[in-house]
């Protein structure tokens, strides 16, 4: 089984930047699509940005971070990378990673087939 291990969280200001990285444990973690999440106190894990499995050629970012935040891989690193520009307070929260073990390498929006969690990241986005 592929575990996660969610790196880069901080604490940073308003308009600042952090990127994220997701490392997988195994080399079939490539043939996953990857999702991001965000989880805020008293909410649920919501998507922010997924990729897909393999060469990673298809993407999908929830509108409130569309053209701030991009999602890549790095398949020989077992690596999936979060880069988040222009962050703002809304972005904070703790930052997890999970596979999609159901839609074989597809980009699934939403919650569906995501599993094997990341323990999470913290991000904190401050004046």
């Amino acid at each position: 089984q592929v575990q996660l291990v969610e790196s880069g969280g901080d604490l940073v200001q308003p308009g600042g930047s952090l990127t994220l990285s997701c490392l997988g444990s195994e080399r079939s973690f490539e043939d996953y699509a990857v999702g991001w999440f965000r989880r805020t106190p008293g909410k649920e894990r919501d998507l922010v940005a997924t990729i897909a499995g393999r060469r990673g050629l298809s993407t999908y970012y929830v509108d409130a971070v569309r053209g701030r935040f991009t999602i890549s891989r790095d398949n020989a690193k077992t690596t999936v990378y979060l880069q988040m520009n222009n962050l703002q307070p809304e972005d904070s929260g703790t930052y997890y990673c999970a596979l999609n073990l159901q839609s074989d390498g597809v980009p699934v929006a939403g919650t569906w087939g995501y599993d094997n969690w990341g323990p999470g990241t913290h991000v904190t986005v401050s004046a």
